[in-house]
């Protein structure tokens, strides 16, 4: 796997009864970048679905709300008014800091572990916000404590939320769609064919997620035999935020010819 990949790589993939197909270093913990917001959007829709976060109910953003890196939220003036399912979106599509921040927020990091820890996702661990400057950071993070997952959890959240297990139908289609919506397919993605139109030919609901020398993606791709799929990876030689960055270019180019074969992609009519 990663052939022209420096670094190291966990992986699982499994069908949506949960069946495992492929494990490499599945229960490895890496930093978890930004598939730490899987989690987090499957915890918030249950708090919505509960009554206990109301989806279409404002709430504001402060300057000291705004994260930088990934978004779009801390380009704009405090005082915007944005509704919970706003958020959340921005949270994935965008993988927007800030609005992960403000999740954070209202869930609470000890709840979010609490949570995590009663699902059996031990390996996943929130630490803290994200992008916060050194003087904002809880003790953790100033120990040099990171945000943590796995491939075998990633898998297990996206399973479950695609079975409905999380959600009752209604959230759950809400958090496939956002999922989908996600506009970085890096990996995933990156090499699932496309039709004529120029979409691509399979459903793909994913999150991606970096760091230096990290690149993370993980989701649910509907091939003729729909898959789950974690892919996390560390130690990467390319420091580019750029599209063709090598790193990223290797994974995603061994990873589709794996995902079609087991995604049964390879036949007559299917690509």
């Amino acid at each position: 796997m990663g052939a022209g990949f420096p670094g190291q790589v966990g992986l699982r993939i499994c069908t949506l009864d949960g069946t495992e197909l492929v494990s490499w270093q599945a229960d490895e913990v890496f930093p978890a970048a930004s598939t730490i917001k899987v989690p987090l959007l499957v915890l918030a829709l249950q708090q919505a679905q509960a009554g206990r976060l109301p989806l279409h109910g404002r709430v504001t953003m402060t300057a000291r709300d705004r994260a930088g890196g990934a978004g779009v939220l801390h380009e704009l003036g405090p005082g915007l008014a944005l509704t919970w399912q706003d958020v959340l979106t921005l949270m994935i599509v965008v993988s927007d800091n800030t609005a992960t921040n403000m999740v954070i927020e209202a869930l609470g990091v000890d709840a979010v572990n609490a949570w995590l820890a009663a699902q059996g996702l031990t390996g996943t661990r929130l630490v803290g916000k994200l992008q916060l400057p050194p003087q904002l950071q809880n003790e953790a993070q100033r120990r040099g404590e990171r945000n943590a997952t796995t491939a075998r959890d990633q898998t297990e959240v996206l399973r479950a939320l695609a079975a409905g297990e999380w959600l009752a139908p209604e959230h759950t289609a809400l958090a496939l769609s956002i999922l989908e919506r996600q506009q970085y397919r890096d990996i995933i993605g990156r090499r699932v064919p496309r039709d004529g139109q120029g979409e691509l030919r399979y459903r793909v609901a994913s999150k991606s997620g970096e760091l230096l020398g990290v690149r993370h993606d993980v989701g649910l791709l509907w091939t003729p035999r729909p898959l789950v799929v974690a892919l996390l990876s560390r130690g990467g030689a390319d420091p580019r935020e750029h599209p063709e960055n090598r790193d990223v270019v290797a994974l995603a180019d061994a990873l589709w010819p794996l995902l079609a074969e087991l995604g049964q992609a390879g036949q007559q009519g299917d690509i």
